[in-house]
């Protein structure tokens, strides 16, 4: 055979990006600097989501700059808030879902209480200790 297949340098498959889009896509949120938004990437999931697996999977990923937003705080002020791409979203939900894997046995059931266990299907709180 002329052409030998070579591995990628990370272990990332094609069902982990498309398990973490829908995870995304569940979650909502607009798009970032890229103006693209979770229903353009499920019209064409092969133009967004194959190039992103095949980035990560060799260790090329590079997430592109936030948006920036100003919101209203309760004194008046305002302040920023960064509004990452959708694919930027998704990268980073299959980096959590690796991570936890490997973390998550680690920990005691007591070490934190108010930790979200994703067994469990509850948040004691609307964010995440992880």
């Amino acid at each position: 055979m002329i052409f030998k297949e070579k591995q990628k340098s990370q272990p990332i498959s094609k069902r982990q990006v498309w398990d973490a889009f829908k995870a995304v896509k569940s979650n909502g949120g607009s798009a970032g600097v890229d103006d693209i938004d979770i229903i353009e990437i499920e019209r064409h999931p092969g133009k967004y989501l194959y190039p992103l697996w095949n980035r990560m999977s060799s260790g090329s990923y590079m997430p592109v700059p936030v948006r920036e937003v100003l919101i209203n705080k309760e004194d008046g002020r305002k302040r920023a808030l960064g509004i990452p791409t959708v694919l930027d979203r998704v990268a980073q939900e299959v980096i959590r879902q690796e991570l936890e894997k490997i973390a998550e046995p680690y920990f005691s059931a007591n070490s934190c209480k108010k930790r979200f266990i994703p067994t469990q299907g509850k948040r004691p709180y609307p964010f995440t200790f992880l």
